[in-house]
């Protein structure tokens, strides 16, 4: 367990509803056709929970992620993220949300190929004008506690997958944002990395965090204490676990 100083704590867990999606729906034009991505997809989160999102290709896990990290809106239906009607605020604002509210972690990194890990980390705390001193203080922290703290000068070239992987977490972490949202996030990395990276999101909870999980692989999904699945844009199922084995 963290103490007060964890760079990764977020001031004290809080309870309560975190995100609710009511009635979201989700078409595409595609000229003569009309894709419905989501279809009337409802459910709530609270903070401090861990959930899988779960279906096979095309059951609308994406669009679903989109919508939830506001970068993009529903056709229909309304978000609500720690209290902000998002489907009705103008794009700066879902900016705003984004760069304070949500992490980011993505299979392939995305780490800025020209930037130490360091940097990378910084990044986000750049974007929300916080002095120099404090986000390399607090970049240097997260990585140090996510056992990068030899390799935060290393560019990604230089760092294995799973320590990409730590230094996108430590990213999506630097904001303080207590939503993560995973989209297959142990999927470039082989069982053994990808099982301890996993152990390490399943873990953000006890340090105030909520932790949302995409994957189309069901023991991965079987870690998580809730599992949404996902067919044709509708939710089929939302099932709890009394326990799970960490």
């Amino acid at each position: 367990m963290a103490d007060d100083t964890d760079p990764l704590l977020d001031g004290g867990a809080r309870t309560g509803v975190l995100l609710e999606a009511r009635n979201l729906v989700k078409i595409y034009d595609m000229g003569s056709v009309q894709v419905r991505a989501l279809d009337d997809v409802s459910f709530s989160i609270d903070h401090g929970e861990v959930v899988a999102i779960v279906g096979s290709s095309g059951s609308g896990k994406s669009t679903l992620l989109s919508v939830l990290g506001c970068l993009d809106r529903p056709t229909s239906g309304e978000y609500v993220l720690d209290g902000s009607l998002t489907s009705t605020l103008p794009d700066d604002t879902l900016s705003d949300i984004r760069s304070q509210k949500i992490g980011f972690v993505f299979q392939s990194y995305h780490l800025i190929a020209s930037l130490s890990a360091v940097e990378n980390v910084e990044l986000p705390l750049f974007y929300q004008g916080i002095h120099a001193t404090e986000r390399h203080e607090r970049a240097i922290a997260l990585l140090e506690r996510l056992g990068l703290g030899d390799r935060m000068h290393h560019y990604p070239e230089e760092l294995s997958g799973g320590q990409k992987q730590r230094a996108a977490i430590a990213r999506a972490l630097a904001a303080d944002a207590p939503l993560l949202l995973a989209d297959e996030p142990t999927g470039n990395l082989d069982s053994a990395t990808g099982a301890e990276t996993l152990e390490l999101l399943l873990s953000l909870p006890e340090l105030g965090k909520t932790l949302l999980l995409v994957t189309h692989d069901l023991e991965i999904a079987a870690r998580a204490p809730r599992t949404i699945r996902l067919s044709d844009g509708k939710v089929q199922s939302d099932e709890r676990r009394t326990a799970v084995t960490l």
